[in-house]
């Protein structure tokens, strides 16, 4: 039975502007909604946006708790944005925050964050002002009773009204992306008790195999196992900000880049592919 699978994007972080540029572009834009292979400066994009979506949305896994250390990057205490003072956690043992969460996305995907990860659009993390990096939060839509988990590894908003910034899937999953901002509750996790149950597996669909939606795609590798379709797929997502499906076929588990939306498109995704990954890519059809 063919089944259409997206790669486990639980793990790498991938990037956004610098520290200091983003807290300025965010004074200048409180309207807009805010906020490993080497990532190049002429595939970022040069205004925020969503991008297309995964096939499936639903497929993608929340972040899997884990105990990591505090980071020394991004976790320096007290300090001052836009003349306003906050003091890092020690801790986030115990802390839960109600208020509006906003999401970010093609301006920042590719750009580094506050403690020197790469922020990605595509994968389930945040930016909070004060938790320590990196925390792992349940994020609950108050509106919608849909919940979620992500891991913190940047900071911001830094506006007055928003809690929290979410990547652009994490807001698709919650329901709010199209909207904007959304009400919610934050709730850290303890990784050392939640780990094991946090995190539904993202290669095991439930249910009826996921139709491919129609199109143009690009196939850029097969591979015998899942494992190394999400590595190849997660390298793809990080370095070129493109959506990426693992099609199971038999046993061959083939990493597919699109859909396209025009020939022009597809060619220009292929060049890239080869420039910056060096893969050889050629079109296919559901």
């Amino acid at each position: 039975m063919n089944q259409t699978i997206l790669a486990n994007l639980s793990t790498p972080k991938i990037p956004r502007s610098p520290f200091a540029l983003r807290q300025l572009l965010m004074v200048l834009s409180l309207s807009v909604l805010g906020a490993c292979g080497t990532v190049q400066p002429n595939v970022f994009s040069t205004q925020d946006g969503a991008g297309q979506p995964p096939a499936n949305v639903d497929l993608i896994g929340n972040a899997i708790p884990k105990v990591e250390p505090i980071t020394k990057a991004g976790n320096k205490s007290p300090y001052t944005q836009f003349g306003k003072t906050y003091h890092v956690l020690r801790t986030s043992k115990g802390f839960r925050e109600t208020g509006i969460a906003s999401w970010y996305g093609t301006k920042f995907h590719g750009r580094k964050t506050s403690n020197g990860e790469v922020y990605n659009m595509y994968t389930m993390t945040a930016a909070h002002k004060t938790l320590p990096i990196p925390t792992y939060v349940r994020v609950t839509n108050q509106e919608n009773g849909r919940s979620i988990i992500v891991r913190v590894n940047d900071r911001g908003p830094f506006h007055e009204s928003r809690i929290i910034d979410l990547s652009y899937v994490a807001a698709l999953k919650l329901g709010f992306a199209e909207q904007g901002t959304a009400r919610v509750a934050i709730e850290a996790i303890d990784p050392t008790s939640n780990a094991r149950s946090s995190n539904k597996n993202p290669s095991t669909p439930s249910g009826k195999p996921t139709p491919v939606p129609s199109g143009s795609y690009l196939q850029a590798g097969a591979f015998e196992n899942n494992k190394a379709a999400a590595t190849l797929a997660n390298q793809i997502l990080m370095t070129l900000a493109r959506p990426v499906i693992i099609k199971k076929s038999d046993q061959t588990f083939k990493v597919w880049v699109g859909p396209f939306s025009s020939d022009q498109e597809l060619q220009t995704v292929k060049e890239r592919l080869k420039k910056y990954i060096n893969i050889s890519s050629f079109a296919v059809k559901p």
